[in-house]
């Protein structure tokens, strides 16, 4: 028995010494390979938690496919509509924005869901002749998506950057849905300032990126109080009063002050499963990514579901400095993020309503008059 127990340990560790180095991953090798200035897009096949086969992959190409098009056919008709609209006075060509961004949602399988009241109304002439103070959204940004997630949700204008002006799809509907772009250049700050200041009065509200970029959406990077000079104007010193400065405050009519109110957006489920840190990087889109390969992997995906908090509006009024208003938007944004993505079930009666995206109007816009 012992002889045996003996050749059985010598067995072994021949065995064991025979045994090939384990490799590294190839993914890693890619990696190692890639030049530094990539970003590569998340690994789909990485990702999936049920069976593969090669029917399945041909099905998302498939389904990929299927979507692009839709969209390419969508698009189109919905923004010559909406350039028709243009023409039309009142508030048909804001309602109908959402109705745009929300059919983009729903073509890409996107379910928004709503945590929170928002503040304002759909806007336009009249809520501001009945002293409705326009409202300013500020959000975090993590991804191309939080644009028609929030178009959907949020009746308002969007304050992009001018690249996205060149955008094949994007470009196009932000033209038409009358995006404000600014070049971050300090030669067209004034101008940029006073289109927003006439949208606002106008009857808009507009949402404002305060991070100045996307990021990877797991954690929200601070926001620069530049943004917030808008709803934080500046007294006129002593000795100014007669400065082009001055008239421009000046004609700053008073109490259209907008409210200012944080949002935080998060993807949090994907195919119905909840979205952990792995799987965050098949939404986020930031740094020097590649727009194309990004919206080609997300289209592939069967379903998708973005939640959106609003949090109580702030008054610019309340805060001693613009600073002081982008750290406490910025506090809200942050901490309502990360709640989210805990993945922690919400207290449905803090769910004022759960909305697929098919553009039509949420709860509080039917009591709006």
């Amino acid at each position: 028995m012992i002889a045996d127990f003996i050749k059985r340990r010598i067995l072994r560790r021949r065995d064991t010494s025979t045994t090939p180095t384990p490799q590294p991953h190839p993914t890693r090798e890619r990696r190692a390979l890639a030049p530094v200035t990539s970003r590569d897009v998340a690994d789909i096949a990485a990702l999936r938690i049920h069976p593969q086969g090669p029917w399945r992959e041909r099905a998302r190409t498939a389904r990929g496919i299927g979507r692009l098009a839709a969209i390419t056919v969508w698009v189109p008709l919905s923004v010559g509509f909406e350039a028709v609209l243009l023409l039309v006075p009142g508030t048909a060509k804001i309602r109908w924005t959402r109705f745009v961004w929300g059919g983009l949602c729903f073509l890409l399988s996107m379910n928004i869901r709503v945590i929170g009241r928002r503040a304002g109304s759909v806007g336009g002439a009249r809520a501001r002749a009945r002293g409705e103070r326009p409202v300013i959204y500020v959000s975090n940004h993590s991804s191309w998506l939080d644009v028609p997630v929030l178009g959907t949700v949020l009746p308002s204008n969007f304050v992009a950057k001018g690249d996205i002006e060149k955008w094949p799809i994007m470009g196009l509907v932000s033209r038409i849905g009358r995006t404000i772009f600014v070049s971050r250049q300090r030669s067209t700050t004034g101008r940029e300032r006073d289109e927003m200041m006439d949208r606002l009065i106008g009857g808009d509200n507009l949402v404002l990126f305060p991070e100045g970029t996307s990021s990877d959406g797991s954690r929200v990077l601070p926001f620069m109080s530049a943004f917030f000079a808008i709803a934080k104007l500046p007294r006129i010193p002593r000795g100014r009063e007669n400065t082009p400065e001055a008239e421009a405050m000046r004609q700053h009519p008073p109490g259209m002050t907008p409210l200012i109110q944080p949002v935080s957006v998060v993807y949090d489920r994907l195919e119905g499963v909840p979205v952990n840190r792995a799987r965050r990087p098949v939404f986020a889109w930031y740094g020097d990514m590649e727009l194309g390969p990004h919206v080609w992997q997300l289209v592939k995906w069967r379903s998708m579901r973005a939640t959106v908090m609003l949090h109580p509006a702030l008054d610019p009024d309340d805060f001693p400095s613009r600073k002081a208003l982008a750290q406490a938007a910025w506090r809200a944004v942050s901490q309502g993020a990360a709640e989210l993505r805990q993945n922690a079930e919400q207290d449905p009666a803090a769910c004022e309503y759960a909305c697929r995206p098919l553009g039509g109007l949420l709860p509080q816009d039917l009591h709006t008059p």
